[in-house]
């Protein structure tokens, strides 16, 4: 897929809740965005800045083609994510697009035995959430159904509900109890319910995606995931990100960030 460095404009800058920033980025001259496909990111420049030298990479979060504009959660924790905390509208950002390689979607809507939509599951911790809001929808565009099982500390860290509801069901755990189920997202009721989904999907903390992977494994279901490794070029240069799969290393920025978990040495 063709890479792109663009100039974009900030649209609209918020703040779901402390510590992160929502940015709505579109073209300053109207044409439509570059094709993207859910799982894949973003490298955004950091300007006047005395520490950050490199690109930040950023999962796109979503991509709303009506009003042309592509979406970035970002967690601020450091000098380039409080750079871009401090936007505002009008603002204009360099943007190197689309990086990685995505999610496998399904090619036409699929069905089961019984003439139901074929289930697929969302599994996403804290921050990494945020890939799977643009991939709910490209599979509801695709006539599957998404359900979203979200995990977070506390009910404070769960974000972007009202978008992924729109979507389809939202199961939650958390950590306190304070919304959902106590415990962890493997720890969910609904890992008991049967039929079992066509596809996992997750995203999130290495351990947790590790023990998603586990069950996917144990019931034999297909599971993709997205790698969070360092990622500092994006393009493979630096070997920041680089994985140990069965195939050998390979750089998570080129072959990923989304991998099949057969191809994990996991």
């Amino acid at each position: 897929m063709k890479k792109y460095l663009l100039d974009l404009s900030v649209r609209c800058v918020s703040c779901p809740r402390p510590g992160y920033v929502q940015l709505q980025l579109t073209t300053m001259s109207g044409a439509p965005l570059p094709e993207m496909q859910p799982g894949q990111f973003v490298e955004v420049r950091v300007d006047g800045s005395s520490s950050t030298f490199l690109r930040r990479p950023i999962s796109i979060n979503r991509v709303d083609r009506e009003a042309n504009e592509l979406w970035l959660l970002v967690h601020v924790v450091g000098d380039g994510t409080r750079w871009m905390a401090n936007l505002s509208a009008g603002d204009v950002v360099n943007v190197m697009l689309p990086l990685g390689r995505g999610f496998m979607l399904p090619s036409a809507p699929l069905q089961t035995s019984a003439g139901l939509q074929e289930r697929y599951l969302l599994v996403g911790g804290g921050v990494g959430t945020a890939p799977l809001l643009y991939l709910g929808e490209e599979l509801v565009r695709a006539g599957a159904r998404p359900i979203f099982l979200l995990g977070a500390r506390t009910c404070d860290d769960l974000l972007q509900l009202d978008l992924f509801r729109r979507l389809g069901d939202v199961c939650l755990t958390t950590e306190d109890g304070s919304a959902g189920e106590r415990g962890f997202v493997t720890q969910h009721s609904l890992w008991q319910t049967t039929p079992p989904p066509a596809r996992i999907y997750t995203c999130g903390p290495k351990p947790m995606m590790q023990a998603v992977a586990r069950l996917a494994r144990e019931r034999r279901i297909p599971c993709e995931v997205s790698l969070e490794n360092l990622m500092a070029c994006g393009l493979g240069a630096c070997l920041c990100c680089v994985e140990d799969t069965v195939d050998g290393h390979v750089c998570v920025c080129q072959q990923g960030p989304v991998f099949s978990i057969d191809k994990l040495k996991w």
